[in-house]
């Protein structure tokens, strides 16, 4: 038998020690991560409500700063996870491992599997951008800009589409996907625990046990909170809009169309409430009945609209949008705008600010709070199996959304039934909008029930989900013990976050803190591409040379040594 030393490689790292309390409130969770993430959040908080004009003008400046500053950051880093993700699961070597032990079969159905993804990933921004996106881009993208083509034409809605699902594609959900593998594949097959510090173990070492470790889990909190807020925000004034369509009273809308700041508060805390007390009863009962429900009502939407609404119309767009969406990929996921001085040149790249780069940044934020749900959620699936099922799936389901129902909308103002009805209102109230050019007042106002009733079980999964994912990593992995009063927290953090930034200055207020605070991630989330990288290339090494890559086949080498 061959001494130890003699082999080419070493074993994975199957141990991470994280020092957590051992009594009191914080009996189960790392306080060096824990309290610092509170303090940020609540800081963040408690200069929104108390410092309105400062926190607005701070805001306003960093938009047109930082943010530009960074813009090629986010683009380029966004190419290389979609990049990384497609090879990793292409390539017969690295597709064909599991996420946990050899042979070890998945927790939960396909069909469930797929709900909690989508769920929990994409479906408030579905709700708001289902036809807001696709209007948007059929009113103004970068042909338009330059001049190629007119706004609301027949010639602008492929381009409208390019965008559209540039932005909902494989970019958000390769983003997702890697965050989920990098975390599951060390979680699963080397034991180490469900937090973002363990994915960086095989750049980093035991180092991760101490306060770099920390540093990681505490950026991760804080982007987690942020990147929920654009997604609960959305919803809310999503959420407002549906009341009111509804006939639930004028006080909900203030004179500019604005959800009103009483409609803000009582839809945060009906919500809320709601998620948190979801959170409570954990993934294998709330948030998995959630799912399958919002799964159900959806596809409930979804006919609707193909039958009554342009569904032929719709499944037109879906072929050529696919079609252009593969073939102006490469070059757009890739693309900045150069600044020359001209307007031209400023509206493009303002335009990409607003829109690209606002969504690369979006699923950055988002990605911790995804990712540890899936990986949560994926055990025992193939790296192959994994990113077709987290990248190509929900990717497939949203384009098949936004041409659907977004193609009604569109089809309804090419024909004139609309007459600007729809793609001149709000974004929050454009589905509402299509809904009543397209059914009688009636059968309106009773779908519309349906979008409201679905919204709001879309907003209560993405709450408490989030609340889950950040008392796990505040856990160092642990999703057990006694943790309610910290669920509480979370949530009344979650709905003050919202709250204020949605009075302070809207959703833009909300989505410039945001990207701002999805800085710090994205570098993390640089590390974590390389870390998942490496791991797999190394236990791939390993496998050749006959080194164990999983935690139970370390201990019986060991022993065996």
């Amino acid at each position: 038998m061959q001494s130890r030393n003699e082999f080419p490689i070493d074993p994975p790292i199957v141990e991470l020690p994280i020092e957590t309390h051992d009594r009191g409130f914080y009996d189960g969770f790392s306080r060096a991560v824990t309290i610092p993430g509170k303090v940020i959040v609540s800081l963040l908080i408690m200069w929104a409500i108390f410092f309105p004009v400062r926190a607005s003008e701070t805001l306003q400046a960093a938009n047109s700063s930082i943010i530009s500053s960074f813009s090629g950051w986010y683009v380029y880093l966004v190419a290389f996870l979609m990049l990384a993700v497609l090879l990793l699961a292409l390539l017969p070597q690295s597709g064909s491992l599991r996420i946990g032990a050899p042979g070890e079969k998945p927790e939960f159905s396909r069909f469930s599997w797929f709900a909690m993804l989508f769920g929990a990933g994409i479906g408030i921004g579905m709700l708001t951008y289902s036809t807001g996106e696709p209007l948007a881009h059929f009113s103004n993208n970068p042909d338009i800009i330059r001049g190629a083509i007119e706004p609301r034409t027949i010639e602008a809605v492929r381009p409208a589409y390019i965008y559209t699902f540039l932005h909902w594609g494989f970019a958000a959900w390769a983003t997702y996907a890697l965050v989920g593998l990098a975390i599951g594949y060390v979680a699963y097959r080397r034991n180490l625990p469900l937090t973002i510090r363990s994915a960086l173990v095989p750049l980093f070492g035991h180092r991760m046990s101490g306060n770099a470790g920390h540093l990681v889990d505490i950026v991760a909190v804080v982007a987690t909170i942020l990147g929920v807020a654009v997604t609960m925000g959305l919803g809310v004034e999503q959420f407002v809009a549906g009341l009111y369509r509804v006939g639930m009273g004028e006080w909900l809308i203030n004179a500019d169309g604005s959800s009103s700041v009483t409609a803000i508060v009582a839809a945060l805390l009906v919500l809320v409430g709601a998620s948190t007390i979801s959170a409570l009863s954990g993934v294998g009962r709330g948030i998995k009945w959630l799912s399958n429900l919002n799964m159900g009502l959806s596809f409930f939407l979804l006919a609707l609209f193909a039958i009554v609404g342009s569904g032929l119309f719709g499944l037109r767009l879906l072929g050529n949008g696919i079609y252009d969406y593969l073939r102006t990929l490469p070059a757009n996921a890739l693309s900045l705008f150069p600044a020359d001085g001209t307007a031209v040149s400023e509206a493009l790249i303002q335009w990409q600010l607003d829109w690209s780069v606002f969504y690369w940044a979006w699923w950055i934020a988002f990605a911790p709070f995804v990712g540890m749900f899936i990986a949560r959620v994926s055990r025992g699936r193939t790296v192959r199996e994994y990113v077709l099922g987290v990248v190509f799936v929900p990717s497939l389901m949203c384009f098949i959304w936004m041409t659907i129902v977004g193609g009604t909308a569109i089809d309804l103002e090419l024909s004139g039934a609309a007459q600007g009805s729809i793609v001149n209102t709000g974004i929050s109230d454009q589905l509402y909008a299509t809904l009543a050019v397209l059914l009688t007042p009636r059968m309106a106002l009773a779908v519309s029930i349906i979008v409201v009733v679905l919204l709001m079980t879309y907003l209560v999964t993405s709450a408490d989900s989030a609340i889950l994912i950040v008392n796990t990593i505040n856990g160092a992995g642990d999703d057990e013990g006694q943790r309610r009063y910290h669920i509480l927290f979370w949530g009344a953090a979650l709905a003050f976050m919202v709250g204020s930034m949605l009075v302070l200055g809207g959703i833009d207020a909300i989505r410039i803190t945001m990207i701002i605070g999805a800085l710090p991630f994205s570098l993390v989330l640089a590390l974590m591409a390389c870390a998942i990288i490496k791991a797999i290339i190394f236990d791939l090494i390993r496998q050749k040379h006959g080194v164990p890559t999983t935690a139970e086949a370390c201990q019986d080498w060991e022993g065996g040594k």
